[in-house]
C-alpha cells in the first residue's frame, strides 16, 4: 500500500527544496516514470514508477543498462510523491540524501500485468532515453534485479554512460550545483498564461532549458523587459531601467539614468522571479554602446495580408542581403511576423540605421505595393511594414528564445531559412520547443565574425 509518511519523516522541508509528500490520483492508462541521477554520498540512479498516486522508487547504484547480460541491483526505497518527478537541484548538506539531483529521464511505463512488486514485474518504458521491455525481479528483502529484456532497444553496452546532462535543463551536475539553487522562486504555481495553464514554474523551467543559447545574446548587452506580475490577462509594463540589486544583474549609467544587463545565466531566472517574462535586447554591448553589432529587420504584416505574402516578403529581403553578401538569420516573432538579424559591425549607429533604411527603401522601390516604412497603421493596408527603426541607439528587439506574453506561450525562436515555408510566426511555444532544443541551434555560429 502506498504511503508517503516515511518520505515526509525523513526530510526537513524548511531546509530542503524537495516537495512535501502528498498523494495524487493516478491516470491508470498513462503511468509516469522518471529516472533521477543522484550524486549523493554514493553516486546512483533513482528509478521511480508511478502507481496508486505515488512513485514506487528504487535506488540503482550502477544505473540501468541496455545490455541484456547486465543484472543491475535495484534497492526498493520509500515511496516518493508524484511532484518529485520534476525535482532537480541540490539537497543541502546534513539533510537526507544530501547531494545533487539531476532529472535524467522521464516518460511513461506500461506494466504487462497488475504489479504488486512481490515477485517479478515486467513492463515497458517509453522515455526519452530508456525504452523497451524491462523486468524487476525480487530476490531478497528490498533487493531486486533490474534487467533489460531482449528487444530492438538492447545494446552491447550499458548505453547510458553518454548521457551527462539533464533532460529538463540540459545542465551538468556542476551547472546544477552552481546555478539552479541560487534563486528562490516565489508563487511558482501562479498561472501566467491562463488558457494554456502555463505557470511561473513552467516559465522558469523553460528559461533554464534555453539559458545557454539565450545568454549568447544577453551576455553583456543592455536589456528591456516586459513584466506581468499577475499574468497576461492583467497589467503588463515595459521596463528598461534598473530596479534590482541582484548580484546576477549589472548596471550601466547613461545620461544620469541606470540601464541594466544580465551578467550570467542566473540573471535570466532572477528576472523571471521578478515577473519579467519577455526579454528585449540592444543592438550593442553595454561596454561599447556606440558600436552596434546587429542589424535587425522586423516584418509586421497588415492583419488582412496572407501568410504566403508575408513569407514572400521575407524571401525578398533574403535575396537582397545575399547580394550584399551579408549573412542573415531568421526567427519567428512569436507574434504576427518574422525577424531577420544580421551580425554586422559598422562602427556607428548612424551607419547601421542608414544601411537598414537603404535596404528597406530598395524593397519599396522594387515592390511599392507590397512594402512600407510608414509607421502609421492606416498606411499599411495590404502591406508589410518593415520596421528598420530597431537599429537606432537605445532601441530594442526581441531576444532570440524569449517568450512572448501571448497565448499559448509563443517563443521568438531561431529557425533555419529552409524552415520558413513550414513554420508560422506563432507555431513555436514553450510546450512544443523541446524537440528543437535537442537539435543543433540554427544560430549557433551567429557571433563568429570573419
Amino acid at each position: 500500500m502506498s504511503n508517503l509518511k516515511e518520505y515526509n519523516n525523513k526530510r526537513n522541508f524548511n531546509k530542503t527544496k524537495e516537495p512535501k509528500g502528498n498523494k495524487k490520483k493516478s491516470n491508470k492508462k498513462k503511468l509516469k516514470f522518471v529516472v533521477q541521477h543522484h550524486l549523493a554520498r554514493k553516486d546512483h540512479y533513482d528509478l521511480r514508477l508511478e502507481l496508486d498516486g505515488v512513485y514506487v522508487s528504487f535506488a540503482v547504484p550502477k544505473g540501468p543498462s541496455f545490455n541484456i547480460k547486465d543484472k543491475r541491483l535495484a534497492v526498493h526505497v520509500e515511496d516518493h510523491p508524484i511532484s518529485y518527478g520534476t525535482f532537480e537541484g541540490v539537497i543541502p548538506k546534513g539533510q537526507y540524501g544530501a547531494g545533487i539531483v539531476m532529472l535524467w529521464d522521464k516518460g511513461y511505463w506500461y506494466p504487462t500485468h497488475n504489479p504488486d512488486f512481490k515477485n517479478v514485474v515486467k513492463f515497458e518504458l517509453d522515455g526519452e532515453r530508456l525504452k523497451g521491455k524491462w523486468s524487476l525481479i525480487k530476490f531478497k528483502g528490498d533487493n531486486y534485479l533490474l534487467i533489460k529484456e531482449n528487444d530492438k532497444y538492447k545494446k552491447n553496452s550499458n548505453g547510458i554512460s553518454k548521457y551527462k546532462r539533464s533532460i529538463k535543463t540540459g545542465r551538468t551536475f556542476e551547472e546544477i550545483k552552481n546555478n539552479i539553487e541560487n534563486i528562490e522562486i516565489t508563487n511558482p504555481e501562479k498561472l501566467i498564461f491562463p488558457k494554456s495553464k502555463i505557470t511561473k514554474k513552467d516559465i522558469v523551467d523553460y528559461y533554464q532549458k534555453v539559458s545557454k543559447r539565450m545568454f549568447e545574446f544577453l551576455n553583456n548587452r543592455l536589456i528591456s523587459v516586459v513584466r506581468s506580475p499577475q499574468g497576461i490577462s492583467d497589467e503588463k509594463f515595459f521596463m528598461k531601467h534598473l530596479n534590482t540589486e541582484s548580484k546576477n544583474i549589472g548596471k550601466k549609467k547613461i545620461n544620469s539614468e541606470y540601464y541594466y544587463y544580465i551578467k550570467n545565466e542566473n540573471g535570466i531566472i532572477d528576472e523571471v522571479q521578478m515577473n519579467s517574462y519577455e526579454f528585449h535586447i540592444w543592438g550593442s554591448l553595454q561596454n561599447s554602446i556606440n558600436n552596434p553589432d546587429l542589424l535587425v529587420f522586423d516584418f509586421d504584416p497588415d492583419k488582412k495580408l496572407s501568410l504566403k505574402k508575408l513569407k514572400d516578403g521575407v524571401k525578398d529581403l533574403k535575396k537582397i542581403l545575399d547580394k550584399l553578401k551579408l549573412k542573415s538569420y531568421l526567427k519567428t516573432s512569436g507574434g504576427k511576423g518574422y525577424h531577420v538579424f544580421v551580425p554586422l559591425k559598422t562602427g556607428s549607429w548612424i551607419k547601421t540605421e542608414n544601411i537598414a533604411k537603404n535596404i528597406s527603401e530598395l524593397m519599396i522601390q522594387s515592390h511599392p505595393d507590397k512594402y512600407t516604412i510608414n509607421m502609421r497603421m492606416n498606411k499599411r493596408e495590404n502591406k508589410i511594414f518593415i520596421d528598420y527603426f530597431r537599429n537606432k541607439k537605445g532601441a530594442t528587439s526581441v531576444c532570440p528564445y524569449s517568450i512572448r506574453l501571448k497565448e499559448p506561450g509563443t517563443v521568438s525562436c531561431p529557425i533555419y531559412w529552409s524552415e520558413l515555408d513550414t513554420i508560422k510566426p506563432q507555431d513555436i511555444t514553450i510546450k512544443n520547443i523541446d524537440k528543437r532544443l535537442k537539435k543543433k541551434d540554427p544560430w549557433n555560429n551567429f557571433f563568429d565574425y570573419e
